[in-house]
């Protein structure tokens, strides 16, 4: 396949944040152009006025900004098939309108919402296929003329020729087949002079020469539609494929009822585009073999539409949260450490940080990311799951307490204490000498020490290292907090 020939689009709606959905369909068409070579275009199908939400545009252009899907032709990028926002584009549409009224193959409906309305509810009192019954097909040009010039207002229609089956290829299905019988005449432009998704999706598709429509399943019943459209115009037909649909757990559709579906809610949580992505990139694709961790670079050499599956896509979160737990753990330091900064100095966590300023300069921040780098799964966990690193224990847990405090405790840590006073510059090994020590003259093993030294230093009973959180707490701030522990625990 030349690299001339391919070009994909990515054609959403502004009608709020994008859908997890919406991300997959441009993350795919993304690959498939990189993968060939070709270009990936952005359209913005906004004909739909009542469903337009102000900044919508802004909002999807930064998503696909933030997860690394660059277009190379589309708003503010340009290109040579603009403008690409359909509602600047309707002059095109209504000459591609009279087109098809001349040909025939379209006609104008007056009929009313109300009378539509009523026969929707005689169709479903019959149990019959909801479809308009073609009355103003009937109309002779007199008709039509007189209910043009007395200012009637009309819709145009596609004209479905009865009883034929209409045929196309599928990357992912195969060989698709629907009767016409079954497809509605679909109206083409709508009475404010918009054009329908299905009218301004098929003239665009030809003029911006897409030669493959990827997009999702739901979409595979209108194709028909757009095969007639295609065949209406005389123009050739670009490959089909159509994205399987996205599943909740229950394997119903994957729906805002069930949890969070846009984009921007996995990111204000703090999932990683990298997670996110190769998580989406894994929905109803596969590489042919056992990885699961990619890179977007890795994807875009992987990737292949022949390796799409048919059946639906679990939305897995825990295969998500694990994702972002291996991205967070491959990223190097200096990144994560940029990130917890980020996470402190900007994030509304519950915690009101009263440990010295100096204690977070970068070289105390490395030394927790070097702590509980494998027991994170995001960055806010540096903060949520050790809390002690940023502030002294406000509260000890109760089960612990009972577990491993006794009336000799308060004792024992007063003779660690003078052990670590004791010690100069210390290191690691320095503190558990110590511990062991004060363990020995206190003639105890050495958990009667460990246990409740977590627990004074941290409020815990599980964590990294003992003696990593004591090196990093440093002397004096782990001796103020076992002091403070035993005035507090009774």
């Amino acid at each position: 396949m030349s690299s001339d020939t391919v070009r994909v689009r990515f054609a959403p709606s502004p009608t709020g944040f994008l859908h997890v959905g919406g991300l997959r369909t441009a993350l795919f068409n993304f690959l498939f152009a990189r993968k060939t070579g070709g270009k990936f275009i952005l359209r913005i199908e906004d004909t739909d006025r009542t469903r337009y939400v102000e900044g919508a545009v802004e909002n999807l252009i930064k998503t696909l900004h933030w997860a690394g899907l660059e277009y190379d032709e589309g708003p503010i990028a340009g290109g040579d098939y603009g403008p690409y926002v359909q509602s600047e584009r309707t002059d095109i549409y209504k000459k591609h309108i009279e087109i098809l009224l001349e040909k025939r193959v379209a006609y104008r409906c007056f009929c009313t919402p109300e009378r539509l309305e009523q026969m929707r509810k005689e169709q479903e009192k019959k149990r019959l296929s909801p479809k308009y019954d073609r009355r103003c097909l009937l109309l002779s040009e007199k008709e039509v003329q007189d209910s043009i010039a007395s200012g009637k207002p009309f819709v145009v229609r596609m004209k479905v020729p009865e009883h034929v089956p209409v045929r196309f290829s599928d990357i992912i299905r195969g060989e698709v087949e629907f009767m016409s019988d079954r497809v509605d005449d679909q109206v083409l432009l709508k009475s404010d002079g918009y054009p329908t998704y299905h009218l301004a999706n098929v003239v665009d598709d030809h003029l911006m020469k897409i030669s493959h429509v990827i997009r999702g399943e739901e979409w595979l019943s209108s194709t028909p539609k757009h095969v007639l459209l295609y065949e209406f115009f005389g123009w050739e037909l670009p490959k089909f494929a159509h994205l399987p649909l996205l599943l909740n757990p229950d394997r119903s559709k994957l729906s805002k009822r069930q949890g969070d579906v846009a984009v921007e809610d996995y990111r204000a949580k703090g999932y990683l585009k990298e997670a996110l992505v190769n998580f989406i990139a894994l929905l109803g694709w596969n590489p042919g073999d056992e990885r699961e961790i990619f890179t977007l670079e890795e994807l875009e050499k992987e990737f292949s539409l022949e390796r799409v599956n048919k059946s639906g896509a679990v939305f897995n979160i825990e295969k998500l949260n694990w994702l972002n737990f291996q991205h967070l753990r491959r990223k190097p330091d200096t990144e994560v450490l940029a990130m917890l900064k980020e996470y402190l100095t900007h994030s509304q966590n519950s915690l009101q940080f009263t440990v010295h300023s100096s204690q977070f300069d970068d070289q105390y921040l490395l030394s927790v990311i070097g702590a509980m780098r494998e027991r994170v799964t995001f960055v806010k966990d540096f903060v949520e799951k050790s809390p002690y690193f940023f502030q002294a224990p406000k509260a000890y847990d109760p089960a612990v307490v009972k577990k491993r405090w006794n009336q000799q405790t308060p004792e024992h840590l007063k003779v660690l204490v003078d052990e670590f006073s004791q010690l100069v510059s210390p290191q690691k090994k320095d503190y558990e000498a110590a511990l062991h020590r004060a363990a020995e003259s206190s003639k105890i093993g050495n958990g009667g020490l460990i246990h409740p030294l977590r627990l004074a230093v941290s409020g815990m009973g599980e964590g990294p290292g003992l003696f990593d959180i004591v090196l990093i707490l440093g002397k004096e701030e782990t001796i103020r907090r076992i002091n403070l522990a035993i005035e507090r625990i009774k």
